[in-house]
């Protein structure tokens, strides 16, 4: 009776031992998994998101505009990438953390599902164990197998359970049901700290899994600030983009004068315009890409159209232009009268055409 009640001690340490090990390895699957589960939400659930990166660029002018603060304008203009990773945070972190629990509900569904297969490769290991008559180191081929079955659940190294090795445990079903107990503490103990999480739970968060499917090339027009429209980060050919800006957007000036560019760079290159290269080296806009990179891996082509979105833009933060630049919209770059009759509801529907 002694030897019996020993042998079950040993049994349930074992059992609890072996759970200490599984638990950082659960939480780190359960997080694995939740963030992944909450990019395919957001992905399927959020209009911004379910389209294509030149779809969410017309989501975040929007978001703009709405908010009508030009330090978020700013950092739009003059850290595009930078501000990719804000915005998708930010959505994000707001659609998780909305007050309905939704990221804890998240985590207890994969808490709930990962540790199903837990219970589920522990029962399956011990059936196998049982049927194999010819081995004598039972324990040993028991934690082979459980490592086996936990390989596609939780990152379980066999190695670090070597220590249960050299344990003489040979009823191996007693050790299989012994496990129940300290999993279901374990999950329970997870699951009342979900309660409180927040997105600093993951090794690597929803948002930067989300904002490397919409990464596509992060170069700048050299003129205008825009951003290339290729989604390759590192692709072949030429950059490229629709609709360029006018060049004021960068602080571009005329001729040792404080007056801002209105101009487009995609209008500019048709003209007989000069630009500045250094200091005082003035090149033709037609022949910008014999100044060498960055311009000459540029292919704009001549069109004069601009977006009714940065002719309000300018006349609304004509002030902040100025004073951030440290020039003026006056002689050639006067804002034209037509420029102020746009209003923002005529900037933000074009945008959706």
């Amino acid at each position: 009776f002694q030897m019996s009640c020993q042998g079950a001690t040993s049994i349930t340490t074992s059992a609890v031992y072996l759970c200490d090990k599984i638990a950082p390895a659960l939480r780190q699957a359960v997080c694995e998994r939740t963030a992944k589960a909450i990019v395919e939400d957001v992905r399927g659930k959020c209009h911004e998101f379910n389209g294509s990166r030149a779809a969410l660029e017309v989501c975040m002018l929007r978001y703009l505009a709405q908010e009508e603060n030009f330090e978020h304008f700013k950092n739009y203009l003059n850290f595009p990438a930078d501000f990719l990773q804000w915005y998708i945070k930010t959505r994000v972190n707001s659609y998780c953390l909305d007050g309905t629990k939704r990221l804890e509900k998240f985590l207890a569904s994969s808490l709930n599902d990962l540790h199903a297969k837990i219970l589920s490769a522990v029962s399956s290991s011990t059936q196998t164990v049982k049927d194999r008559k010819d081995r004598e180191d039972k324990i040993s081929l028991w934690l082979d197998e459980l490592c086996r079955e936990l390989a596609e659940v939780i990152s379980l190294p066999r190695s670090d359970l070597k220590g249960l090795e050299h344990l003489e445990l040979t009823d191996i079903e007693f050790l299989s049901n012994a496990m129940a107990e300290p999993l279901t503490a374990l999950e329970h103990n997870l699951r009342e700290g979900f309660a409180d999480a927040d997105m600093s739970c993951f090794e690597r968060e929803p948002h930067t899994i989300l904002a490397e499917q919409f990464l596509g090339c992060s170069e700048q027009c050299p003129f205008c600030g825009a951003l290339c429209t290729n989604t390759m980060p590192r692709h072949d050919g030429d950059h490229q983009l629709v609709f360029h800006r006018p060049e004021a957007l960068t602080g571009r000036k005329w001729l040792e004068t404080p007056e801002l560019v209105l101009d487009i760079c995609s209008s500019s290159v048709a003209s007989n315009t000069a630009f500045c290269v250094g200091s005082d080296t003035w090149i033709p806009y037609k022949s910008y890409r014999t100044v060498g990179p960055p311009y000459s891996t540029w292919n704009i082509l001549p069109d004069s159209s601009m977006q009714a979105y940065w002719k309000w833009f300018v006349c609304r933060f004509q002030t902040e232009l100025e004073d951030l630049y440290k020039g003026k919209f006056q002689g050639k770059g006067e804002i034209p009268e037509e420029w102020r009759r746009v209003t923002k509801q005529e900037a933000l529907e074009e945008l959706d055409k």
